[in-house]
């Protein structure tokens, strides 16, 4: 089953069991799928509707933390509960072993040798990390990698 057809199942399945929180954030979520859909004339695959998650998820963070220091517990509790019932779509985390494993096979395919390959190596990355680990964080290492002089 798609990423797609299952969130439209466990659409169904909050609406049956009257979970109204879950619900809301599941309508959301498939809100922002179809506007993706209706944008690109075309239904969107496993690896978008990852994207249009993980868009998501960042947004959540982002209001979390803005609600924590505005002193509105209320409405970050209410972005945390969206948050957890986003994160259940998402493919398994990578460890920080597992990017750097990757960012280490990424460097050598690309034979980068400084911080100005960073955008080749990079490019490698993001398809093969999308989703399933902070991209931030992965061009962190890479910056760092690159930055260490070659032994």
């Amino acid at each position: 089953m798609t990423l797609r057809a299952t969130i439209q199942e466990d659409m169904k399945a909050a609406m049956r069991s009257r979970e109204a929180d879950r619900l809301a954030t599941l309508r959301l979520l498939w809100s922002a799928v179809k506007q993706r859909e209706v944008d690109e004339r075309k239904e969107l695959g496993d690896a978008e509707v990852t994207a249009v998650i993980d868009r998501m998820i960042k947004q959540r963070r982002d209001s979390i933390t803005q609600f924590d220091q505005g002193g509105r517990t209320d409405l970050a509790d209410k972005e945390r509960q969206e948050l957890v019932v986003l994160q259940a779509y998402m493919p398994q985390a990578l460890s920080q072993e597992e990017v750097d494993v990757a960012v280490a096979a990424a460097i050598a395919a690309t034979g980068a040798a400084s911080a100005a390959d960073m955008g080749k190596v990079m490019a490698v990355l993001k398809p093969q990390l999308a989703g399933r680990t902070d991209l931030a964080k992965v061009s962190a290492t890479v910056k760092a990698r690159l930055a260490q002089p070659a032994a």
